[in-house]
């Protein structure tokens, strides 16, 4: 059974653990919080200029960030304690 983690900021070091975790049996990335927009999130995740080109697919759908086969819920609250992952967990 696999971990299950949302990363709260998608940054540079947010966008270096889902890639870890998007080549992870153990772990599943269930949620993102960043207050980028989704299309913006897309870019950064398949362009990254320190790591490269991510490999595989990279999309937005539904309010979902695809990368490879991760599938991730995505919300965008500056205020942490607003956010609920019934759902994802």
């Amino acid at each position: 059974m696999a971990v299950k983690v949302a990363i709260n900021g998608f940054g540079r070091i947010g966008r270096c653990v889902a890639r870890i975790i998007a080549n992870r049996d153990d772990v599943e990335l269930v949620a993102i919080n960043d207050t980028a927009t989704p299309e913006m999130l897309e870019y950064i995740t398949k362009y990254d200029t320190v790591h490269g080109t991510f490999d595989g697919e990279v999309k937005v759908e539904d309010g979902y960030l695809t990368m490879g086969s991760v599938k991730a819920k995505l919300y965008s609250t500056r205020d942490a304690s607003e956010l609920t992952f019934t759902k994802e967990c």
